[in-house]
């Protein structure tokens, strides 16, 4: 039975070679449990990170590495036709290449997670930028990508100048189909360069108002305060005004105050006064930037308009409600009364 002709080969033949292959299977789980149990453990007491490294990067690729070098002595064993022979020979060259691709893209990017991300997160860093590093890490990636798969092309026999060629006149008609995504690419490349935000930034920005997650060669990713996450094209970003607020120096915050018609003149005085000692009690008020004025008669009250900046190290929400407070409080001790809309009527008794 096992002598007996199959395609070429005896059955005998064709079984070995599904053996070689099962036992390339059985080989990567033992693989993964021997790093698992043993040389995860070895790494981790080690003080240099680089072994770490490799290790976490180069299990996936070994592992693809075995089954294909199986399926390689698997397949050349066999007496199989010249086209099918070429076939899995090209194929195993293309793949062995796009796998050693693989690893060193998979290799860069754990280098720059680990030594470069966390210098461009680091605000006293000055020559590195969070914004910059997405961008720099995909060009690189992509550059890697691309080597890999030429060389692949290359070892099964494409004429990879004939290929560069024909891709520049199809790009020529690609890049007039796709003008959009054009437009989006030297968007992304105008706001790397323009800088007018850094990821963790909040902006508004085509009326939308959040923080900055990711700046992409096509799009940028915010997370507005509604927690939701907007993609905007790069394009739009450009030809819109963006507000950065991270950036403000000082928030500006703006109050009308109405006192009833009954407050004399002396104690709107002190009412000024009162608002104008407020940096003195709220340290985070700027006492340099800030106005207290008798602003206008209005139909029901005298208006006090009080512009004051809430500095950087201030909490833009706290530090105005704690200012409220404290006017309300003092008010109160003053005997200052704040307005309501009100009417008087009066009544002609001679009719």
């Amino acid at each position: 039975m096992f002598s007996q002709i199959y395609y070429g080969n005896s059955l005998k033949e064709w079984l070995i070679s599904i053996l070689i292959i099962i036992g390339a299977l059985f080989l990567n789980k033992v693989i993964i449990l021997f790093n698992k149990h043993i040389l995860t453990k070895l790494t981790e007491k080690t003080k240099n990170r680089m072994d770490d490294i490799l290790f976490r990067m180069l299990q996936a690729p070994v592992l693809l590495g075995v089954m294909l070098l199986a399926i390689w002595i698997a397949t050349n064993r066999l007496n199989l036709d010249p086209k099918i022979d070429a076939f899995f020979s090209k194929s195993y060259q293309f793949l062995i290449v796009l796998n050693i691709t693989w690893f060193l893209v998979r290799f860069v990017n754990a280098l720059i997670e680990e030594y470069i991300v966390p210098k461009a997160e680091d605000k006293t860093t000055k020559y590195l930028d969070n914004t910059l590093v997405p961008i720099v890490r995909r060009g690189i990636l992509g550059i890697i990508w691309v080597i890999g798969i030429m060389m692949a092309l290359r070892n099964v026999g494409v004429d990879v100048g004939a290929l560069i060629a024909g891709l520049g006149i199809g790009g020529l008609a690609f890049a007039l189909a796709a003008q959009d995504t054009i437009k989006n690419i030297f968007g992304g490349i105008t706001i790397f360069t323009d800088r007018p935000f850094r990821i963790g930034d909040r902006v508004k920005v085509d009326g939308f108002d959040g923080f900055i997650e990711d700046i992409g060669i096509r799009s940028t990713r915010l997370r507005t305060l509604e927690k939701r996450l907007v993609t905007i094209p790069n394009y739009k970003i450009v030809e819109a005004s963006v507000e950065n607020v991270s950036v403000e120096q000082m928030r500006r915050v703006l109050m009308n105050i109405g006192l009833t018609y009954n407050t004399t003149p002396e104690k709107m005085q002190e009412a000024i006064a009162i608002l104008k000692n407020i940096p003195k009690i709220n340290k985070d008020v700027d006492s340099k930037e800030l106005t207290a004025v008798f602003a206008d008669f209005s139909p029901y009250s005298l208006d006090l308009t009080f512009i004051y900046w809430v500095k950087k190290t201030g909490d833009v929400m706290e530090t105005p409600s704690n200012v409220n407070f404290e006017i309300l409080k003092q008010f109160k001790e003053a005997g200052l009364n704040f307005a309501y809309p009100t009417q008087t009527v009066y009544l002609d008794n001679q009719a």
